[in-house]
């Protein structure tokens, strides 16, 4: 018999398939996804909003379209959306208390193709303040912490998503993506996180004219990832950015044949022992399933950190400034009101000239990786994975400590070279503190199929990640 913890941690492809076959109601899998949110909620603090009585009653809708055989692709699935698209009639805060009881007025389209398809929203979850950090902790909600070790960071800003599913209070979660934002919380979690190409999950203004932003899935399994993405992706009428239809296989085929480079350091990144020996055994363990590995060298260098932070500082930075209140000052964390009084005023034509150096560095890829033969390039996600859960917070912590975030961070690279599909997948736990390893795995542009492919074989030759592993949750110090 299952019990109710394995319940929690059931894929939603094996939820589908047995609620298919009526030997599992989606009220049951929800009765233990709740029961396992009103257990762990006080150690890691994921969720904003809880919409449990609802979310029953929605269940028990979806076990009669099962029924009936007309569920949706992911009918009756327990999902938590993150706290930054809008659902109509929901409180949307941002993780900021300007916003704290601020209900929307629409709903967003990632979140609107999750309800149509069949999801059955049961929270919100904890995001940093504006979704601006890559650990997840506001004056609103307080922190977020890792399932795995409570005294780290689940990461940001899809912090919550990432350590509800981690956690085994969700089945599948939302995040999005602007310098690494899916991925880091993935890495730090064990789980499948994918950020797809800019414009392959279509958005809203102004959203959906940021080329280094994008909305996507974490999932447990590769192919739960797949599942959600095809249920998310696709063009949308209101958006001419968005992209034309691009469905995955399910279940996502074997990647044997492939040939991936390895880039232990992208060129200039301080990448820990933990990381770098895990990510020699991940390219041992794809040997082993048939896709072959050779290093590259390449030479980006640190001005791919000034290229991300000066477009941030251009339109992100001016965004958020145009919406905030009078008065709100004092009401923002340090690290937004660090950003906002120590960022530079970007110019358009230092903006416009930033974008020569993504130039350089997708010719590089385009040179060394996918122009000589490989498939995908491969890297770790996080330079170290023990950050604490609370940095920067506290009236004597050094903002700066939240400044130099993207130092640990091999993420934003791929949202300069937003076209590019790319996956973090769990390659390991650190002995030192508990606490998954990440590896990215990069595809050409638009080819959101290669690191699904290669993330199959990995995740076949060594088993889902959570088969194996669950964090103990132990009680925060």
């Amino acid at each position: 018999m299952t019990s109710p913890t394995d319940l929690c941690y059931l894929s939603a492809t094996d939820a589908v398939a047995l609620f298919r076959r009526r030997e599992l109601s989606p009220s049951e899998l929800m009765e233990a996804v709740i029961a396992r949110a009103e257990e762990v909620e006080p150690t890691i603090n994921a969720f904003t909003d809880t919409f449990f009585g609802e979310a029953l009653t929605a269940a028990d809708a979806a076990a009669d379209a099962y029924a009936k055989g007309t569920n949706r692709p992911l009918e009756g699935l327990p999902l938590a959306v993150k706290d930054e698209p809008h659902i109509e009639g929901q409180r949307i805060t941002e993780g900021s208390l300007l916003f704290a009881d601020q209900v929307a007025s629409h709903t967003d389209p990632i979140a609107q193709r999750v309800i149509d398809a069949g999801a059955i929203v049961h929270a919100r979850t904890a995001t940093p303040e504006f979704s601006m950090a890559a650990v997840t902790w506001s004056h609103l909600h307080g922190v977020t912490r890792n399932p795995w070790n409570p005294d780290l960071t689940c990461g940001g800003s899809s912090g919550g998503s990432g350590a509800s599913l981690a956690a085994g209070s969700s089945t599948l979660a939302t995040g999005s993506d602007i310098a690494g934002s899916i991925r880091i919380p993935s890495s730090l979690n064990g789980l499948v996180g994918f950020k797809p190409p800019w414009g392959r999950v279509p958005e809203y203004w102004p959203w959906n004219r940021e080329t280094y932003a994008a909305s996507g899935p974490l999932a447990r399994t590769v192919n739960d990832s797949a599942l959600f993405e095809n249920a998310i992706s696709g063009p949308l009428d209101t958006d001419m950015f968005s992209l034309e239809p691009y469905q995955l296989p399910e279940p996502v085929p074997s990647g044997r044949g492939m040939r991936v480079a390895v880039s232990t350091d992208l060129g200039y990144f301080d990448v820990g022992r933990e990381a770098a020996e895990a990510l020699a055994h991940a390219t041992a363990a794809l040997a082993e399933a048939g896709i072959e590995s050779e290093p590259v060298e390449l030479d980006w260098t640190d001005e791919a950190l000034s290229t991300a932070v000066t477009h941030l500082n251009f339109l992100s930075r001016s965004m958020l400034m145009s919406v905030l209140p009078d008065g709100a000052w004092d009401q923002l964390t340090p690290y937004i009101r660090d950003w906002f009084e120590d960022s530079p005023d970007v110019t358009v034509e230092q903006w416009w000239e930033s974008w020569k150096y993504g130039d350089h560095m997708y010719l590089e890829l385009r040179n060394k990786v996918f122009g000589a033969g490989f498939d995908a390039l491969v890297c770790p996600t996080l330079t170290r994975n023990d950050i604490p859960a609370d940095l920067g917070r506290g009236d004597d912590a050094d903002p700066a400590a939240l400044r130099d975030m993207l130092t640990f961070c091999m993420t934003y690279p791929f949202n300069i070279l937003g076209r590019l599909p790319v996956m973090s997948v769990p390659i390991g736990l650190a002995d030192s503190t508990g606490v998954p390893i990440g590896m990215q795995i990069v595809g050409p542009v638009e080819a959101d199929l290669v690191p699904y492919q290669v993330a199959a074989s990995l995740e076949a030759q060594q088993g889902p990640f959570f088969n194996t592993h669950r964090p103990t949750l132990a009680q925060p110090l």
